[in-house]
């Protein structure tokens, strides 16, 4: 079995807890994760046996919707292969745990196979692109004087050399460029919604990315006990679970509907027989 799913940002919001504690949300949908290949690989072992490296399975899972028609002819082809009717967006790997049932390439991986209420998850996503930016919003500097004669050096982010030798600037300096479009990881996040039906889920917390842009959820296996959410506080429609049909009654009580008798006739006066006359 795997410990990751990939799901789509979706908005934010708020919700309360059965406490009232106010909790920042960020509302997901997880769209089917369907296996389309996989691969053997070495990784570093935790518990380095001989050589310090062991065998893992690692799957290609397919999340999204596209045309197959649009994809390339390699990746068409492996898909027509599953008798599947339409691509996928991206293709990423994800590592098969050990231990649990093996997963079978064609298979698709819902989000209840993997979430629950209450699970401790870390979410990986690529942050917004803010594009070319300064020091002072790029690393927070705090700027420089406003005073003594400074007319447009405010922000900028002051000496960066170092004397003659080394005569360089320093690799690793903070200095301005490029901001946003890296992957961030934010761990901690609790999920405090799901719905099987739709594929929502909810987390406690802030996801890296734009809305729109897709994120992988991967469990700690952890939990967070006697985690619930005031569900009529924060806007969640509970569902009503239908009643049991009433039993079919004995066949005794089926009785076969009365039939109205018709009401009886007046018997019609007796005749005195007439005399004979002589």
């Amino acid at each position: 079995m795997i410990d990751t799913i990939y799901a789509t940002k979706k908005s934010m919001s708020q919700a309360w807890d059965v406490n009232g504690k106010r909790l920042a949300i960020t509302k997901l949908v997880v769209e089917p994760n369907i296996v389309v290949g996989d691969k053997q690989t070495q990784v570093r072992s935790d518990k380095k046996n001989v050589d310090g490296w062991t065998q893992t399975r690692i799957l290609e899972v397919g999340y999204g919707k596209k045309k197959l028609a649009n994809m390339s002819k390699s990746l068409r082809t492996r898909l027509e292969k599953l008798s599947l009717k339409q691509g996928v967006k991206m293709i990423a790997g994800v590592r098969e745990q050990a231990g649990g049932e093996p997963v079978a390439v064609g298979a698709t991986i819902n989000a209840d196979q993997i979430l629950q209420v209450g699970d401790i998850v870390q979410v990986q996503g690529t942050t917004k692109g803010r594009g070319f930016a300064g020091g002072m919003k790029r690393h927070g500097f705090r700027g420089g004087p406003k005073t003594h004669g400074q007319a447009d050096r405010a922000r900028a982010v002051g000496s960066v050399g170092n004397r003659t030798t080394p005569g360089r600037v320093w690799l690793g300096k903070r200095l301005p460029g490029h901001m946003g479009m890296t992957t961030k990881t934010v761990k901690g996040l609790v999920v405090a919604y799901f719905d099987s039906d739709s594929g929502e889920v909810w987390l406690t917390g802030p996801v890296p990315g734009t809305f729109g842009g897709v994120v992988a959820i991967t469990t700690s296996g952890k939990k967070r006990k006697n985690f619930a959410l005031n569900q009529k506080a924060s806007g969640i429609e509970v569902k009503e679970e239908k009643k049991e049909a009433a039993a079919p009654a004995s066949s005794e009580a089926q009785a076969t509907p009365e039939v109205q008798e018709a009401p009886a006739q007046e018997a019609a006066p007796e005749e005195k027989p007439e005399k004979e006359t002589k």
